[in-house]
């Protein structure tokens, strides 16, 4: 097992921020078998773990991650009328575009998400009105222990970017969503992929929207209307064309990115009497 880990590998090429200092320890899973033998390792050694898809979500320290990193890719998908299966690693956006093509509705809103369906789930990601949660059926979930579970979405409780897998020890390791057979479903997933192309900053490196929406209002809207787009902490700037991203552009440390972001916060709290509680996941070196 442990000849596959390997060790300082940098953090800032497994997430789309581009930042991250080097993980003691990093194991890339390819099946449910090399997950459950990671998460073992990780027990009986006594080592801090995380896991981590696409990084599309995600700020790592700029010291690394002082124990051991499993990058998820599970990466399979069965096609079964509209019911489909597949690993956390599969990309989200593509099972967005793929499900959209085949006449299917539910997931049209992914393809324009750049995270792993893992990911997806954990998060409860979502976007055009609709969510993970929505079309989802079951979760397939490693215990620390290495013992697998499925559940039904029905024994799952979800909200707004949340879902019950934050904080718990484990894995997710595939998802099964039940789609609608929908005629305009790929003109929608099309129209949704150019607004998101138009109104968000794709060719960035960025980790999405960095706060959550209030109620009732835009966490961009409110951003915007206080003057922030373009302001700029070391390498890490307010996007001009959407003020709820923060893009690394030029050689942003984690720490310009966590100083801008505390500045928008108190910014709106100031001008707004709101506060922003963030959406991205701060990895902290050490837990």
């Amino acid at each position: 097992m442990s000849h596959k880990f390997e060790q300082g590998r940098l953090l800032k090429e497994f997430s789309t921020f581009g930042i991250g200092g080097p993980a003691r320890f990093l194991f890339e899973a390819t099946s449910i078998e090399e997950m459950r033998s990671a998460l073992q390792w990780a027990a009986s050694e006594n080592v801090p773990y995380l896991v981590v898809g696409k990084g599309s979500n995600t700020l790592f320290d700029d010291r690394g991650f002082d124990g051991l990193v499993i990058i998820n890719r599970i990466n399979f998908s069965t096609f079964d009328e509209n019911i489909v299966d597949v690993g956390a690693g599969y990309s989200f956006a593509l099972l967005g575009v793929q499900t959209a093509r085949r006449g299917f509705e539910g997931l049209e809103f992914a393809s324009g998400i750049p995270g792993s369906v893992g990911g997806a789930v954990y998060m409860n990601a979502g976007a055009s009105g609709a969510q993970t949660a929505d079309c989802l059926t079951s979760v397939t979930y490693l215990l620390p222990s290495g013992e697998k579970r499925v559940f039904p979405r029905s024994e799952l409780t979800f909200a707004y970017r949340k879902s019950p897998f934050q904080g718990q020890d484990g894995a997710i390791v595939a998802a099964r969503f039940t789609l609608n057979p929908a005629k305009g479903a790929r003109e929608k997933q099309l129209g949704i992929v150019a607004y998101r192309t138009r109104t968000q900053p794709y060719g960035d490196k960025s980790c999405g929207c960095v706060f959550r929406n209030p109620d009732g209002s835009s966490a961009g809207a409110l951003i915007q209307e206080c003057g922030l787009k373009g302001v700029q902490v070391g390498g890490a700037a307010v996007s001009p064309l959407h003020a709820n991203f923060i893009v690394n552009s030029a050689s942003a440390t984690a720490g310009d990115v966590l100083s801008l972001a505390a500045l928008v916060k108190k910014t709106v709290h100031e001008k707004k009497g709101i506060d922003l509680e963030m959406e991205l996941c701060v990895i902290p070196f050490s837990r």
